[in-house]
C-alpha cells in the first residue's frame, strides 16, 4: 500500500470525507453477480457476508431481490433471495446493524408492478438464522403512496423516502421511530436534506455523523451538526458522472462506499466502487473479516 492510501485512509477515518479523485471510482465486477441486466442497491449481511441486491431491466424496471452466497471465499452465482415475493416488484434490502432483522420495499401486497404500490416490509430471522415470513410495517411508515429505501440509523431512527403528501417537493426523506407507547412516530428530515426536487434514498454513516444523499440532482453528502443535520453539498463530477447514480451502500468505517450508474456504454446498470487510492478492502467475500 502506497503512502497515498495510507494516508488517505487515515484521514478518512477520522473525517468521514470521501474519495475526490477519478482514479478512485472504479467498476466493481462481482465475478457470477455483475451482468447486462442493472444491478443495484447492494447490502451485505453482517453476519454471512452474503451479498443481496436489486436486479432489473436494462431500463431499469422489473426489480427484484437477488442473493449471492459467500461461499468459499466468493460471491456465488445468484438467485431470488430466500424472502422474495412471486410477483410484484422489490427493491432497496438493508440489514439492521445486527444482522437480526432485513428491510426492503415491496409490492406484493397487491403483486402490482407500478412503483406507487411499494411499501417497506421487514423480515427477522429466527433462532436458526432461517428468514421470516415478512410482515408490512404498519401506517403512518407506510402510506398511499411509494416508499423507498428504508435504512435504520444510529439515532434510532428509520429513514426512508416517499411521495406522500405534506412533503417540501416530489419525494421527500422521512424518518420513523416507535414511541413509548409502541406507536410509530413519523416526520419530515427537514429542508436540510430536502427541496422542492425529488429526494429517495438516504444511508446514514454507521457513526451517524454523516450521510449520504440520493437525489434527482446527484449523489450528496450531508453532515450531522449539534442541532441536526446541516445543509447537503452536491458530490463533485467524479462521483456524479452520468447523472444515474443510485443506490448508495457505505462501508462500517466510511472509508469507501459502493453505489451503481449506468456508465452509458451499453452495458446497463454497474456496481461502482469509491475508494482512497483505489485501496480495494472493502467491500469482500470473507467471513472471517468485519464487515460491520
Amino acid at each position: 500500500m502506497d503512502i497515498r492510501t495510507v494516508l488517505a485512509s487515515a484521514l478518512l477515518a477520522a473525517t468521514g470525507a470521501l474519495p475526490a479523485s477519478g482514479d478512485d471510482v472504479v467498476r466493481w465486477d462481482v465475478p457470477g453477480v455483475s451482468s447486462h441486466a442493472w444491478e443495484s442497491h447492494p447490502a451485505i449481511d453482517p453476519r454471512t457476508h452474503d451479498l443481496w441486491f436489486v436486479r432489473s431491466d436494462s431500463h431499469f424496471s422489473g426489480w427484484q431481490l437477488m442473493w449471492s452466497r459467500c461461499l468459499a471465499g466468493a460471491w456465488s452465482a445468484p438467485a431470488p433471495a430466500p424472502v422474495a415475493a412471486t410477483a410484484g416488484i422489490e427493491a432497496d434490502p438493508w440489514f439492521s446493524a445486527d444482522g437480526a432483522s432485513l428491510y426492503f420495499i415491496s409490492s406484493r401486497a397487491t403483486g402490482s408492478r407500478d412503483s406507487a404500490g411499494l411499501d417497506i416490509w421487514r423480515a427477522s430471522r429466527d433462532a436458526q438464522g432461517r428468514w421470516q415470513a415478512p410482515t408490512r410495517l404498519p401506517e403512518p411508515v407506510n402510506s398511499a403512496q411509494a416508499e423507498w429505501f428504508p435504512r435504520p440509523a444510529a439515532d434510532g431512527w428509520l429513514y426512508f423516502g416517499s411521495r406522500r403528501p405534506g412533503g417540501l417537493g416530489k419525494d421527500d426523506i422521512w424518518r420513523a421511530r416507535r414511541t413509548t407507547t409502541g406507536a410509530w412516530q413519523v416526520e419530515n428530515a427537514g429542508p436540510a436534506i430536502n427541496s422542492t426536487g425529488a429526494e429517495y434514498e438516504f444511508q446514514p454513516a454507521a457513526n451517524g455523523r454523516w450521510a449520504l444523499l440520493a437525489t434527482d440532482d446527484g449523489l450528496f453528502r450531508v453532515e450531522r451538526g449539534t442541532d441536526g443535520w446541516t445543509p447537503r453539498v452536491r458530490l463533485d463530477a467524479t462521483i456524479n458522472a452520468t447523472g444515474t447514480e443510485i443506490g448508495p451502500l457505505l462501508s462500517p468505517d466510511g472509508t469507501a462506499f459502493a453505489f451503481s450508474r449506468d456508465a452509458g456504454d451499453g452495458r446497463s446498470g454497474e456496481f461502482y466502487l469509491a475508494h482512497p487510492g483505489n485501496a480495494q478492502a472493502w467491500p469482500r467475500c470473507d467471513r472471517q473479516a468485519s464487515h460491520r
